[in-house]
């Protein structure tokens, strides 16, 4: 799909955030400036995260925790040179816990990011307009995003 504008990229964002469920990871893909961050404030503001526009980017901490719905675990892994420094953050906890979990530069650690996953990635393709393809790998999360869209905004494929 694409998004021509900030608000557009929220708003698809949001529509994602409303199908997700305890235990979801979002492994965001894409170039330095492709939008990883505004889609985040998206996902906080479908989840109904206080203030979600004063979501931004943790990269000098790693990871920021929001109050919502369901807990919002914000990963940003810009800075992170080698996977297995995640260990001492017990990622695992936050990756298999009681909120969703959103990634940003996901592709650093993908040989450790859980089996059932939802990839979106965000492409600059002009000034303010983004390509955003969504896969979930899983088959699961195929049908529980597309079940209630009946547009094809939230069309994904599955890998196992």
């Amino acid at each position: 799909m694409i998004s021509n504008s900030v608000e557009d990229t929220v708003s698809i964002g949001s529509r994602v955030a409303k199908r997700l469920k305890r235990g979801d990871v979002v492994a965001l893909i894409g170039e330095l400036g492709s939008g990883k961050t505004v889609f985040t404030k998206g996902i906080a503001k479908g989840l109904g995260v206080k203030d979600s526009r004063y979501v931004n980017s943790p990269s000098f901490v790693i990871i920021k925790e929001y109050k919502g719905k369901i807990p919002l675990y914000h990963f940003d892994l810009y800075r992170l040179e080698k996977p297995h420094l995640l260990d001492s953050l017990n990622y695992e906890e936050y990756f298999y816990g009681n909120g969703a979990t959103v990634i940003e530069w996901a592709d650093k650690i993908r040989e450790l990011l859980p089996k059932r996953y939802l990839e979106v990635k965000l492409s600059v393709i002009g000034e303010n307009k983004r390509r955003i393809k969504l896969t979930s790998h899983c088959e699961e999360g195929a049908k529980r995003l597309t079940k209630q869209s009946k547009s094809r905004l939230l069309r994904t494929s599955c890998a196992q």
